[in-house]
């Protein structure tokens, strides 16, 4: 994209990215054979089905790699945020709390302790220093470059519209806190994902419709109830349970629990997206049924009654792409499996842009942090045939690792071993788009799967 916001047709390696993420429209154990460390908190918790391997250990260090390397493109000391997409994308450096919160932990786990420290002090930075709001809430997004205006404030990207606060993104920013409080035991880690987990209680807290939790504070999405959110925030209280020994966390974890139990759909065998607007009515749009809560659900709490939302994400999103696709961004004799990011994208219009910004959709698009997401909660379930799955999964991000987004930079320079977001342009549904950009949320989610870390579990 050129700075005035048209598309450069010039390079059809970069895709524009249209400045939304999931996390503000969706309303509707041990590292295993790769040398990670700990920084001495309990081990991680472990896929029963390893997915340890040669491949998995070189792939899982070059993205601890690329992380710490995005964590440092701007500065190297400091409380600091990581851009999320490479330069190009559209999106400059723009650093989205939820992909911070995921980098966090991958880095931690990994014995990355200074770049973790980095960037959750990054986190408690702008909890501290929102220009209008003292109450301990996040952004959806900062800058990477500029992170710290001259008067002090916490720079968010208010230029792309990006100036609310969703709760699946407190909550994660909650989690990945959580997590350097309990490695660390230091105390301000600890006090951060206290005051988030009490602006999620006090600002979403809901006992009308399906309960839970609300959307937060998003412009026209403050009723909407979000099935993945709650998800987040039944894992997160569960472990501010754990750091402040208070049972009522636990209680208000089971309050959002709820409300993911009253989406699910026992016919078919998965979880609806969330709520319509009135936060009562259960939103069945045939395009919108999301992959994440389906895995997500397990990773918080791996009922066996909600296993089969697992096989559904499986089979009902399982998607090829290859250069043979229309609007395709593969050459030669690329090919690649995964899933979508949503039934959505493989209902997606090819002959319509995704917005007036961006290309046409490819509906056969991988969406490589999905892949990854499902590769690890298959290798946690530990099924018949989930170990080979989930290593088909992983060979899908890796492949991607390894083959896609060469040449793309993170603030003028190249940064080895990320994942970018998408095989090919892709339409989620919800109104925004994935694509062939490096992506910090991808990579580490990437780390996660090839090491059998789950990032919702101390």
């Amino acid at each position: 994209m050129t700075n005035d916001g048209t598309q450069d047709s010039t390079d059809s390696s970069n895709f524009a990215l249209r400045p939304l993420s999931r996390r503000l429209l969706i309303g509707g154990g041990a590292a295993l054979g790769v040398g990670m460390t700990t920084l001495g908190a309990p081990s991680a918790e472990a896929a029963p089905g390893t997915l340890a391997a040669s491949w998995n250990g070189r792939s899982s260090r070059a993205a601890v790699r690329f992380l710490k390397g995005v964590t440092n493109a701007y500065r190297s000391t400091g409380p600091r945020l990581a851009q999320s997409y490479q330069d190009q994308s559209g999106l400059t450096d723009v650093a989205f709390t939820y992909d911070n919160a995921l980098a966090i932990i991958a880095l931690l786990r990994a014995g990355e302790g200074a770049s973790a420290k980095a960037l959750g002090d990054g986190l408690l930075y702008a909890q501290t220093h929102d220009e209008t709001f003292t109450d301990g809430r996040l952004r959806q997004a900062y800058h990477a470059d500029d992170f710290i205006l001259t008067g002090g404030n916490a720079h968010f990207a208010y230029e792309y519209g990006l100036v609310g606060t969703a709760v699946g993104d407190m909550a994660w920013a909650g989690i990945a806190l959580a997590q350097l409080a309990r490695a660390t035991g230091i105390e301000r880690y600890r006090t951060g994902a206290v005051r988030i987990a009490q602006w999620i209680q006090d600002n979403t807290y809901s006992t009308t419709g399906l309960g839970g939790y609300t959307f937060g504070a998003t412009a026209g999405l403050e009723t909407r109830k979000s099935t993945e959110h709650n998800i987040d925030v039944a894992g997160f209280f569960r472990l501010i349970q754990t750091l402040t020994g208070q049972r009522v966390w636990r209680n208000r974890s089971d309050h959002a629990w709820a409300m993911v139990e009253s989406v699910w759909n026992e016919e078919d065998g998965f979880f609806w997206t969330g709520s319509e607007g009135d936060g009562a009515t259960i939103n069945k749009l045939g395009s919108q049924l999301p992959l994440d809560p389906q895995t997500w659900s397990w990773l918080v709490r791996r009922q066996r009654a909600y296993a089969p939302a697992l096989d559904w994400a499986a089979t009902n999103l399982a998607t090829t792409d290859t250069p043979q696709r229309l609007n395709s961004a593969l050459t030669g004799n690329q090919k690649v499996t995964g899933v979508a990011f949503a039934s959505g994208s493989l209902q997606a219009d090819t002959s319509a842009q995704i917005d007036q910004y961006n290309p046409k959709p490819d509906s056969g698009a991988v969406w490589f942090e999905g892949s990854a997401q499902l590769a690890l909660a298959l290798a946690l379930r530990n099924g018949k045939g989930d170990k080979a799955a989930a290593q088909d999964l992983l060979k899908a991000a890796i492949w991607a690792q390894d083959e896609l987004g060469d040449g793309q930079l993170y603030n003028g320079k190249r940064i080895e071993g990320g994942v970018v977001a998408a095989s090919s342009p892709l339409q989620t549904g919800f109104g925004f788009g994935y694509y062939p950009n490096l992506h910090v949320g991808a990579t580490s989610w990437l780390v996660f799967a090839a090491t059998g870390i789950n990032p919702y579990v101390f």
